[in-house]
């Protein structure tokens, strides 16, 4: 086993040894023994341990549709967990948490620069009204909000770091859209904090932004941005602190033998066997069944890291809050390791930056980036290219001249590529792989799936404990029946 992709939980908090794997729990224990997660959190952890909650108190975040019961006999079940990424670290988290032997494997390791979690920041929000989900995703996000802020405060001291930034987000707009008006009536609905700004507002509340076409902003005052690399390697290594067994790897599904998989096979053919499977892979979904082929979507999203002017703090947390214009987001400069200022999505023309309030001509569009169908290794996670091409860079460039002129030179630092992963019936999907009734397809998060980690991780964990939950979310998670129509893209 190689777990040089996974930073070692700090020995300042005098962790014990982790509980072996396979020795069951006292009969009525809901979770780790308490004296072992006291020896685990470390005296200055903070939080106790209440009921089936794991480690860090999550109890206090609820999120509609899990249960804090375990299901039947945990301590004596077995679940392997393939991809160690935000759902597939988060699951073997929460399932070890309610006594559930785990054995994670990834081929590459947790954070690794082909996996969707492997850039290194992602925002953390809940302004879904663009999305038909969007009823069903608000209250998850916002529960995953309160679920990162419990593990910063938990793990960010014990690592000696920061995982999340309350940055706040704002989305600006020349119109009221329907994005905003349906956003608003979503926050409404589930209390969320907010405001409604007038483009005066934004103005005067962040001049280094060019907002003069701007007519109405909507802010989530705590949401904000985490540090996804650095986090998924935690989430990893105090699983592995909790009992959970890594296996660096690549495998396949082994047989479907009566209705039910009959472990997973190493390249080396040892085969791995558990009473549970979970492939929670990303884009590797499609690779491993067919049944996805044309149910599902991995296209590359592309982030570019600028550089902030020496001395200049207006563009670095906590100055300036994430922000979301048409077709593009971004956040600024965190200092904890300074990648950059970030920006994702911009290819197409923006406005001009001297645009005024009034709708203004756009340009012809610049050249596509590659397709699919012209470059078929696009549509393989382990052959894809991740360099991000000039169009891509002059796109970036110009939306900073537009909105953030001060930034129009700024030097390029670095660019991240990743798949992301859509499905026709565009919402994620947690499910029985075809014919085995042992094992769950858990992914295809419509490149917002990162944020959802602490929540999704316990919904997959007791699904696959036999506990469904709320039947609108089981049905709506369920394998599409529908396929794309057209090839790849």
């Amino acid at each position: 086993m190689d777990a040089s992709h996974t930073p070692e939980v700090p020995e300042r908090l005098e962790l014990a040894n982790a509980p072996e794997p396979s020795r069951p729990l006292a009969e009525g224990d809901d979770a780790l023994p308490r004296r072992d997660f006291l020896r685990l959190a470390g005296a200055g952890a903070g939080f106790m341990l209440a009921g089936c909650a794991p480690p860090v108190a999550f109890a206090s975040a609820p999120a509609r549709g899990i249960e804090r019961g375990r299901g039947p006999s945990p301590s004596s079940s077995h679940v392997v967990i393939v991809g160690a990424g935000a759902w597939g670290g988060w699951t073997a988290y929460h399932l070890r948490a309610r006594g559930v032997r785990v054995t994670l494997i990834d081929q590459y390791g947790p954070g690794n620069s082909r996996s969707t979690s492997g850039d290194e920041t992602r925002g953390i929000r809940s302004s879904y009204g663009d999305r038909a989900a969007g009823e069903l995703w608000t209250p998850w996000a916002r529960a995953a909000i309160a679920r990162w802020k419990l593990f910063e405060q938990e793990w960010g001291p014990a690592f000696r770091t920061s995982f999340f930034h309350e940055t706040g987000d704002v989305i600006m707009r020349a119109t009221r859209e329907p994005f905003i008006t349906k956003t608003i009536d979503l926050w409404k609905a589930n209390g969320v904090r907010h405001e409604v700004l007038t483009g005066d507002e934004v103005r005067k509340r962040w001049p280094v932004i060019k907002a003069d076409d701007i007519t109405v902003a909507i802010t989530e005052p705590d949401a904000g941005v985490v540090r996804c690399r650095a986090a998924t390697q935690a989430v990893a290594a105090v699983a592995q602190k909790m009992g959970v067994e890594l296996v660096i790897g690549r495998v396949t599904p082994g047989p479907i033998v009566n209705g039910m998989m009959d472990g997973v096979v190493l390249e080396n053919g040892t085969v791995i066997r558990g009473d549970q499977y979970v492939f929670a892979c990303g884009p590797w979904l499609r690779k491993l069944f067919p049944y996805l082929e044309n149910r599902a979507r991995i296209p590359l999203g592309h982030a570019l890291y600028f550089g902030v002017p020496q001395g200049d703090a207006r563009f670095q947390f906590p100055n300036l809050p994430s922000f979301n214009f048409p077709g593009v987001t971004g956040w600024p400069m965190l200092p904890v390791d300074s990648r950059g200022f970030r920006v994702r999505g911009a290819i197409a023309p923006t406005v001009a930056a001297g645009a005024s309030a009034a709708p203004a001509a756009q340009p012809a569009a610049p050249p596509a980036a590659p397709s699919a169908a012209a470059d078929p290794t696009l549509q393989d996670p382990d052959l894809s290219s991740r360099w991000t091409n000039q169009d891509r860079v002059d796109g970036a460039r110009r939306f900073l001249a537009a909105r953030f002129p001060i930034l129009a030179n700024a030097p390029l630092l670095e660019t991240r590529a990743c798949h992301y992963e859509s499905s026709v019936n565009q919402n994620f999907i947690v499910d029985h792989v075809p014919s085995a009734g042992n094992a769950w397809i858990a992914g295809l998060g419509q490149a917002e799936g990162f944020k959802f980690g602490p929540v999704i991780g316990d919904y997959v964990a007791q699904r696959v404990l036999g506990i469904d939950g709320d039947p609108a979310l089981k049905k709506a998670f369920a394998l599409p029946t529908e396929q794309y129509e057209g090839p790849p893209r």
